[in-house]
């Protein structure tokens, strides 16, 4: 890897996590740390340009048939490919096809771009990391194995301790807020070569007095009526929050957005 490299495009490809949720701008639209990430390359970089094909709730097989290919097409100098935790979340999970469907995008992603960037994605502290930490960890030894023959790049937040606080996570529990995505930013930004903006974006936030049981009990209650019984919905009616929903920025375009 060139150090500080300069790169005059990105595509990300991925799911909720790389599509910016839960980062909500005042329009309603959501931001996240790919589209901070563009921002800076894109300061130093007069015509950067930038996609983002990732779909909130998309598997590793959709974003195989759907992003890998058209992501490939473009050519663009960094790729970033985050996927597979939406399949490991899922009660029947078979991880070997799940792997096989990682490898066959990462050799097509890799030969397409300059450089490829994968990631071990953060996990959030509590019991839903704890009861699939075996999968995940299972598909982050994937990760690290196919990056190390093909030459990517590995961001690694599910070792950041600042990622796991709870208080880095939305009210859904799934997705980072704009504090994590920030640091996702900072994270990959440093993985690339580029000088630090954030030498602590690892260091936990300071600690603070637990909230009361009330106050978790209210917590828990909307998290399962607002978001939890949902989900489940959902996934026993085969759906998906993302079935419909284009990318977000399907093509490779001149990117004048935020910086971070």
């Amino acid at each position: 890897m060139e150090t500080n490299a300069i790169y005059t495009s990105f595509v990300a490809v991925g799911d909720s996590f790389t599509e910016g949720m839960s980062d909500r701008l005042p329009d309603g639209s959501y931001r996240g740390w790919a589209d901070l990430l563009a921002g800076r390359m894109a300061a130093r970089t007069p015509g950067f340009r930038y996609a983002n094909l990732a779909v909130r709730g998309k598997l590793i097989g959709q974003i195989v048939a759907d992003q890998v290919g058209a992501a490939a097409a473009m050519q663009p100098d960094l790729i970033t490919l985050v996927g597979g935790l939406n399949d490991t979340l899922r009660p029947k999970c078979d991880m070997g096809r799940v792997r096989g469907l990682l490898e066959e995008a990462v050799e097509r992603l890799a030969p397409s771009c300059k450089q490829l960037v994968l990631m071990s994605s953060p996990g959030r502290q509590g019991p839903v990391l704890e009861r699939f930490r075996p999968r995940m960890e299972e598909l982050f030894a994937c990760v690290d194995d196919l990056a190390a023959r093909h030459g990517a790049l590995v961001v690694d937040l599910y070792g950041a301790p600042s990622l796991a606080d709870p208080r880095m996570w939305d009210v859904d529990r799934l997705h980072l807020t704009a504090e994590g995505h920030r640091r996702v930013a900072e994270a990959v930004w440093q993985t690339l070569g580029h000088e630090a903006q954030d030498v602590e974006w690892r260091t936990p936030m300071p600690t603070s007095a637990p909230p009361g049981w009330v106050t978790r009990r209210t917590a828990d209650i909307r998290f399962a009526r607002q978001y939890l019984l949902p989900w489940i919905g959902r996934r026993l009616a085969g759906r998906s929050s993302g079935d419909g929903r284009p990318a977000k920025r399907p093509e490779l375009l001149p990117f004048d957005g935020p910086a971070a």
